[in-house]
């Protein structure tokens, strides 16, 4: 997966906005198994960041009442797999875009796509639906899952992503995302997703 093809220009990392170093918040909350994972791998790495808790979220439209009051940019993440169903990819993108999954296709070269069921998402990202995140690579040991991410991330100082299960929501630097993602060892591009 590492020889990944795209028509899309590369990004360099000097291109990247630099972002002040967030403070962790200190966690007084009882954190569920995949919680931890994900906190545990973010201070290993000596990563930032913030961390809240509410109520299960099941769409982006319940997440909104809670993520108002947070200062990042909001993001879906989608799970997809190619027709063959060998190839898996997670699509992240500013929440409140609408995405077409025939224009996904266009954009992205990688012929058919369709969701990619429970059960992959389980195997892959030990996920399950509606906690659908980036720190799912956390578990993706083998880096089968490739990510394409939206270029207009790039213009957002802190991003959020449920850390692998929908009762929190974890803030990040996008700086210190990258970093995440360099440690994880998965292939993943900036691509134009939308105008």
């Amino acid at each position: 997966m590492k020889d990944f093809e795209s028509d899309f220009q590369e990004i360099s990392r000097e291109a990247i906005p630099k972002t002040k170093n967030m403070k962790s918040t200190e966690i007084n909350h009882p954190l569920s198994e995949r919680q931890q994972k994900v906190v545990d791998t973010l201070k290993a790495l000596g990563i930032e960041f913030d961390i809240k808790f509410h109520p299960p979220l099941g769409s982006i439209e319940e997440s909104l009442a809670y993520w108002g009051k947070f200062e990042a940019t909001h993001c879906k993440n989608l799970f997809f797999r190619n027709h063959k169903g060998n190839k898996h990819y997670l699509v992240i993108f500013e929440c409140m875009h609408q995405m077409d999954i025939h224009d996904l296709e266009q954009r992205l070269h990688q012929g058919k796509l369709t969701f990619a069921s429970e059960a992959r998402m389980e195997k892959y990202l030990g996920l399950k639906p509606g906690s659908v995140s980036p720190f799912g690579l956390v578990n993706d040991e083998n880096h089968e899952v490739h990510l394409f991410i939206d270029k207009n991330l790039l213009n957002a100082p802190r991003l959020s992503f449920h850390p692998n299960d929908n009762t929190g929501t974890i803030i990040i630097s996008q700086e210190d995302f990258i970093k995440f993602l360099d440690a994880m060892g998965n292939s993943y591009e900036f691509v134009e997703l939308y105008e």
